[in-house]
C-alpha cells in the first residue's frame, strides 16, 4: 500500500506517540505502508521538523528523514491545473495522483479536493487494519 502523508500528520505522530498519527508513521517505519515523497515534502518536513517550537532535535530528524528517503518512493511529480486555498498543499495531491498512491492521509481535509482516498488518519486506520 502507497500513502503520501500531509506534514500536519507526520508532526502530529512525533508530538502524540500514542496517537493514530503515530500509528501511521510506525506502519511506515515497519515498511507495512510505504510511503510516497518528492523533494518538496522533503523539504516542507525538514522545514516544520526544525521549528524550534516543536523541540526535535537532529537525531530525531536526520534519521527519520534518511529513512524516507531510502525506504519510500520518490516521485516526480507532474503538475496538476486545480486551485488550492492553500497552494502549499497542492505538492501532496500532485504526488498522490502522480505517483498513484492508495491514499493521501491529512487532517486538513478541507485544503483537498473532496475524493474518497484522501481521508484524515482515524479513517485510514479503519481501512486499513480490515486488510
Amino acid at each position: 500500500m502507497k500513502i503520501v502523508l500531509d506534514t500536519n500528520v507526520l508532526i502530529s505522530s512525533l508530538l502524540n506517540p500514542n496517537g493514530n498519527p503515530a500509528k501511521i508513521l510506525n506502519l511506515i517505519l515497519a515498511d507495512k505502508i510505504i510511503l510516497l515523497y518528492d523533494n518538496r515534502i522533503l523539504i516542507e518536513y525538514f522545514d516544520v521538523l526544525k521549528r524550534k517550537k516543536f523541540g526535535f532535535t537532529d537525531e530525531l530528524i536526520y534519521p527519520l528523514l534518511d529513512f524516507f528517503k531510502h525506504e519510500g518512493l520518490y516521485i516526480n511529480a507532474e503538475p496538476i491545473e486545480i486551485k488550492f486555498d492553500d497552494e502549499d498543499d497542492k505538492k501532496f495531491y500532485e504526488v498522490y495522483k502522480s505517483g498513484n498512491a492508495n491514499y493521501l492521509i491529512t487532517g486538513n481535509l478541507n485544503h483537498f479536493p473532496k475524493e474518497k482516498y484522501i481521508l484524515n488518519p482515524v479513517n485510514f486506520l479503519k481501512i486499513f487494519l480490515k486488510h
